[in-house]
């Protein structure tokens, strides 16, 4: 940004969008003034890129045209995660490269429906309007108390006041930080279920009662009392398609994650008055899926015509108000924000580590020891160092070493990790998720978003044989 606001300096009107900032935007004078502050060797100092790398590529934003941002948990596993992105939105802003075909923000959100759940309303913080119109749709009134994130969740069972664990898919355990935090806080539950289609490490750690409860997988043919049923997700780019099993089902008696979350509920309603759902035709809903997407046409907004669209040849797309530069905020404007520059500092021996996947992997699914992206064979407690700092530090390649974390006083180690030279910054390290999930603290988090900071824990590397001895 400061090498926009230079280039524009020595060419008034070439690079910034003034028509754009001045129809759209607002607060921009006061991002000017707080960016022209910002020293540049900070800047330098706190990336560890150097000045000629951030030149280029100031030079090849400027001089495109068109321009899009993409990014995943590299920037949201921070504790300024965002913070990042609201300063991915002031660049764009500042040369008018939103609302424009073939420019915008494309935010990376992993695999197909992550963000179909938040569409859906799985979220524990849902708007007025979507409960509202949840609660005309099925005659009820749902709970207006806010529930629990991720994180605030994994301390609920820890303290006892959440007692029951209910995982549909996933692996819980694997997926989060403070692993072993995090193994105590289920353990303390009354009871751990599991909708999954395969095992995993999760359903290895449960509370005083523990389910496993086998589902249909997405490539399976979920044959329903209509006929066999399509499901439908949304990708990351917003398109929602339709999908349709082609496998025998594993088992005859494999349920669909529908069928056993209706089943649930009309087995809850038959033994609780008290609950308004007693309307709910749950043997209907299940026989034919159509139904279930009448219910979301009715309450989200954008799923118009959902099941004739979802039929169509490539799905269809919902709504993007920044396409036609709709900003959702109280005035209409999209804002430039001002943040300072983080200041990380390490004492000595200390690295900041960052966790990250390999090639042969999917999530938290390990499908080899292999990892092509960065010639790694047969191993994944692995932990990658500048070459200089392992000189300096007086480590060897191949040295076999203990990370260790602290954090709030209390100390997290993960034993026993091979040292790999790797072109990384000074003072950086990286390592394998979910093998370094035990250095994460669960309290150490983004700020607003509650996203566990896995790319940015401070750690101590010492050799393995200290610790024993």
């Amino acid at each position: 940004m400061k090498e926009v606001l230079d280039a524009e300096n020595r060419h008034p009107g070439q690079f910034l969008d003034h028509e754009f900032i001045n129809r759209h935007t607002t607060g921009f004078a006061e991002f000017k003034e707080a960016l022209r502050k910002v020293h540049v060797g900070d800047i330098l100092e706190q990336s560890g890129v150097t000045k000629v790398t951030i030149e280029d590529a100031a030079r090849v934003f400027i001089e495109s045209e068109r321009v899009i941002v993409c990014w995943a948990m590299g920037l949201t596993q921070h504790k300024n995660a965002v913070a990042n992105i609201q300063e991915i939105v002031n660049l764009m802003l500042m040369r008018g490269q939103l609302g424009k075909p073939g420019a915008g923000l494309c935010p990376v959100r992993g695999h197909s429906n992550v963000q179909g759940d938040r569409t859906m309303g799985i979220w524990e913080q849902p708007s007025e309007d979507f409960l509202q119109k949840l609660g005309a749709e099925f005659n009820f009134n749902p709970p207006r108390r806010h529930g629990y994130d991720t994180v605030n969740a994994i301390q609920a069972m820890h303290a006892g006041q959440a007692k029951i664990f209910f995982a549909l898919g996933g692996n819980f355990l694997s997926a989060t930080p403070d692993t072993e935090y995090t193994a105590e806080a289920l353990r303390r539950c009354n009871l751990t279920a599991h909708v999954s289609t395969k095992l995993n490490r999760a359903h290895l750690i449960t509370g005083k009662q523990a389910l496993i409860l086998p589902c249909i997988g997405r490539t399976e043919i979920d044959e329903q009392a209509s006929g066999p049923q399509i499901v439908t997700t949304e990708n990351s780019m917003a398109v929602v398609e339709a999908w349709q099993g082609r496998s025998g089902p594993a088992s005859d008696h494999l349920l669909s994650e529908p069928a056993i979350v209706a089943g649930l509920a009309q087995a809850v309603s038959s033994t609780k008055s008290s609950l308004p759902d007693k309307t709910i035709d749950w043997d209907g809903l299940i026989s034919n899926y159509d139904r279930i997407r009448d219910g979301i046409e009715h309450v989200v907004p954008g799923f118009e015509s959902y099941n004739e669209r979802v039929r169509q040849p490539g799905g269809f797309y919902l709504p993007n108000p920044i396409r036609k530069l709709e900003f959702k905020t109280s005035d209409g404007f999209a804002h430039f924000t001002v943040h300072p520059l983080p200041q990380i500092e390490l004492q000595t021996g200390q690295f900041l580590m960052m966790t990250m996947r390999s090639h042969d992997q999917f999530n938290t699914t390990i499908y080899g020891l292999d990892d092509r992206y960065r010639g790694i064979s047969n191993g994944r407690r692995i932990v990658f160092l500048n070459p200089e700092d392992i000189r300096l530090n007086d480590f060897h390649a191949g040295q076999i070493v203990d990370l260790i974390s602290n954090y709030d006083g209390e100390e997290r180690v993960a034993r026993r990790f091979r040292i790999v030279p790797y072109n990384i910054p000074r003072r950086c390290a990286a390592t394998y998720f979910p093998e370094a999930n035990v250095l994460v603290p669960v309290t150490y988090f983004a700020d607003k978003s509650h996203t566990p900071a896995s790319k940015s824990v401070v750690i101590n590397v010492r050799n393995g044989q200290d610790l024993q001895d």
